[in-house]
């Protein structure tokens, strides 16, 4: 009210009523009455006091326009499911792990935003709300260190797009549940898994820090804690301790935003922060294909191109990528347009290996833009049956032997595993080649298996040799898994299979020491389902004390 207007007041009541009054005391406390008696009495009758981000950060990362166009029409598209509601439901039944973690991590928000317009703002804002008003209880799974962590950095990074322009009612709503998970991630920030987790959530914890007020003292909490991590998960050559691509693009991903946050706050950039961005940026690009796409260890999938690019421009740190990463243990060769990658390392350690899968000296072949040989993957559903599935040996590109896993995949984590994993790389007049061995095997069956991998110049030969020392009689099948656009066709009487790449190139497999066949395998590097495909499969007994499988890789001359 204006001074004029108080004036104004003050002279229309002479006795004083609006100032002095019993009058004013009696209205106030029928309104507190009525506020008390009111089923909506949560909500102020005056305007909510507004707080304001203390800093509102930009989140840089590329989301999907055409899923943003389903989740206006209630399609959501999950975790390798499809389910479609007419109104929320943050519960649904049948709902994988895979499909939970991401309904309730809000990167969808993305999406959304890529679609743009008001009408996807609405639904930003229909979900947010409902997800508030439905999820109070806070021991429910929605209520994970990571779960909340990612909300927290989702909510915080799309604030511009969702919240900035929204009523106050609105706005207010948001800021006291982004309190109380932020208070509540401060509790629970040690229980988060060991691992690339423990990033994602020290990144909700920066971003509550630096965004919100008064978040002094849970921005100190995450300095405290990043040093450690750091050094306890990311390796000398820059790999990330899990082993697996995907991972170190979620953990890249999680460093570069917590450098950003604490730019966008003017805090002093840690030291080791920066070097840890420095060296797995060239760490990333050792496992890209040249179609921009990762190749697929230990649960990694494809990986979206874009937002690979955009992480690695984002990390800003220059380095061409590695030939040889040896503290995680694997191999790059690079020849022509050939490029193979070979895992040449032991298993991560406990408490790492949650996730690790038993492809023991496993390869992927590209030829230009081409997927060639593949492993299988991994299931968006993130189910255990499909990670004892595609986390088997028989689903990468390698040797498995009586049909038994290299590495023992428990529930969480392995059992059983190779305690010995050797390597070594020579290159000479442009050719290259890696040897490589473990003894996984040498436990259950006596065994060691060594594997010789060799490009020549110009990589259209590339060519291998298994070898088995052990006792006579196990069966061993060598494994080459196919991606699902490579055409493959058994030739001279079964002695040999031809490769027809999507480009138009082709390629000859042939082997001495095995027989040669074509299975059935499934693919599950980048779509929501499985893709039905082929695998080349070397299959025999072993003989007394060694035996030597070798087969060759070469490009068909054109005509």
């Amino acid at each position: 009210m204006s001074d004029h207007n108080h004036d104004m007041l003050e002279h229309d009541n002479p006795i004083g009523l609006i100032r002095h009054g019993n009058m004013l005391d009696k209205m106030r406390a029928q309104l507190a009455q009525l506020r008390l008696n009111n089923p909506l009495s949560n909500i102020s009758f005056a305007a909510p006091q507004m707080e304001t981000l203390a800093v509102v950060p930009v989140d840089s990362w590329p989301g999907d326009a055409t899923a943003g166009t389903e989740l206006i029409q209630g399609i959501l598209r999950f975790g390798g499911q499809v389910i479609q509601q007419r109104e929320p439901n943050w519960d649904p039944v049948g709902a994988s792990p895979g499909f939970y973690h991401t309904l309730h991590s809000f990167d969808w928000l993305r999406d959304l935003r890529a679609l743009g317009g008001d009408i996807a703002r609405r639904q930003a804002r229909l979900l947010v709300r409902s997800w508030i008003e439905q999820n109070t209880n806070m021991a429910s799974p929605a209520y994970s260190p990571t779960l909340t962590a990612l909300r927290i950095t989702n909510w915080l990074g799309l604030y511009d797009f969702f919240c900035a322009s929204a009523d106050d009612e609105f706005r207010a709503l948001v800021f006291d549940s982004l309190r109380r998970q932020s208070r509540y991630l401060g509790r629970v920030m040690g229980q988060a898994p060991a691992g690339h987790e423990r990033f994602t959530v020290l990144k909700g914890m920066f971003y509550a820090g630096v965004c919100l007020p008064k978040g002094e003292a849970r921005l100190a909490a995450a300095l405290r804690a990043l040093t450690p991590e750091l050094t306890s998960q990311i390796l000398a050559d820059g790999g990330h301790v899990e082993r697996s691509p995907q991972m170190m693009l979620h953990v890249l991903r999680d460093l570069i935003d917590i450098r950003a946050i604490l730019r966008s706050g003017a805090q002093e950039i840690p030291e080791k922060l920066q070097h840890a961005i420095d060296r797995m940026t060239p760490a990333l690009r050792f496992f890209r294909h040249a179609d921009g796409t990762l190749s697929q260890f230990n649960g990694g999938r494809e990986g979206n191109p874009a937002l690979i690019e955009a992480v690695l421009n984002h990390a800003d740190a220059r380095g061409r990528p590695l030939r040889s990463m040896p503290h995680i243990g694997f191999e790059r060769i690079v020849a022509g347009r050939t490029c193979v990658i070979m895992d040449c390392g032991a298993p991560p350690a406990d408490p790492f290996a949650a996730q690790a899968y038993a492809g023991l000296l496993a390869f992927e072949m590209s030829v230009g833009r081409d997927h060639l040989i593949v492993n299988c993957g991994a299931h968006p559903a993130q189910q255990p049956s499909w990670r004892k599935a595609l986390g088997a040996t028989a689903a990468h590109s390698t040797l498995t032997l009586n049909d038994t896993n290299a590495a023992e995949l428990m529930d969480q984590g392995l059992g059983r595993r190779p305690q010995t994993v050797t390597c070594e790389r020579q290159e000479e007049s442009g050719a290259i080649w890696v040897e490589a061995s473990h003894d996984g095997y040498e436990h259950l069956y006596r065994t060691l298996h060594f594997r010789r991998l060799y490009v020549g110049d110009g990589g259209d030969d590339v060519r291998g040799e298994d070898v088995l020392e052990g006792p006579i009689n196990n069966s061993f099948a060598i494994r080459f898994h196919l991606h699902p656009n490579v055409q493959a066709s058994l030739i001279q009487q079964g002695q040999a299979v031809l490769l027809a790449l999507p480009s138009g190139g082709g390629w000859r497999l042939r082997c001495s020491g095995g027989t040669l066949s074509l299975e059935d395998s499934l693919y599950c590097g980048r779509h929501e389902e499985p893709r039905r495909t082929l695998q080349i499969v070397i299959s025999g007994t072993t003989q007394a004390d060694q035996t030597t499988i070798k087969w060759a890789l070469q490009r068909e001359k054109r005509v």
